[in-house]
């Protein structure tokens, strides 16, 4: 069966693949087809599976993110896994390209988030506030490509729009974020941020698993890394 999902990672208990930008992680009130919906019908598929398949999303990437998405196949992964989250025991890294240049090269930003779910958009804050949730992630510049800023990203916490608001917050909004300040001329259904990376101990083996996506996969970063 040729599969519409790019796999990057399966055994018994679960399965990660490379969403491409556009796909929903999961199905909302659109109707539009999800990966999470997808990687179901694929395991039915493969393994012949009668009746309804069991997947839970270990995590969620925006809909114009590409990259690594981790779900468990069964329920006792997914507790596991929800576990280390909690913990911050889950390492994620994302590749985002920016037209401006941070002030600092490298470091953690910390910002308190609110958000409008009526508009699917978020605002960072310097202070706390009510309703606001804090958000930190740790960046650093890895090069410049044509006058561009490839950065390093590594969320601490896991925020609705985390890393677009606030690589935003600091003016450097990712190439083809319209929703969070970048004012070029958007093409396709992708924003130049791309989760590139997932760092975990595997819920029943207790290995350390790395999972990787290649970054051409987010054409916008692709683009630009094959001028560097």
């Amino acid at each position: 069966m040729k599969t519409l999902v790019d796999i990057l990672y399966e055994d018994n208990h679960l399965l990660a693949i490379n969403k491409p930008p556009g796909l929903l992680s999961q199905g909302d009130n659109t109707g539009d087809p999800s990966a999470l919906e997808l990687c179901k019908e694929y395991i039915k598929e493969e393994y012949n599976k009668p009746g309804a398949v069991y997947l839970g999303l270990v995590h969620r990437i925006d809909r114009p993110v590409s990259g690594v998405l981790l779900m468990a196949r069964t329920s006792k992964a997914l507790e596991r896994l929800n576990a280390q989250m909690k913990a911050g025991e889950i390492k994620k890294t994302y590749w985002a390209l920016t037209e401006r240049q941070p002030e600092e090269l490298g470091g953690r930003l910390t910002h308190w988030l609110e958000k409008d779910t009526s508009k699917n958009t978020t605002t960072a804050h310097r202070k706390d506030g009510d309703n606001r949730k804090k958000s930190v992630l740790d960046y650093s510049l890895v090069r410049y490509i044509k006058g561009k800023c490839l950065l390093e990203v590594r969320p601490q916490t896991g925020r609705s729009h985390q890393i677009r608001v606030q690589l935003s917050k600091i003016n450097c909004p990712i190439i083809g974020d319209t929703k969070y300040g970048w004012k070029g001329k958007r093409e396709g259904k992708e924003i130049a941020l791309h989760a590139s990376k997932v760092e975990f101990v595997h819920p029943v083996t207790k290995e350390k698993i790395t999972i990787e996506a290649p970054t051409d996969s987010n054409a916008a970063i692709g683009r630009f890394m094959r001028l560097k």
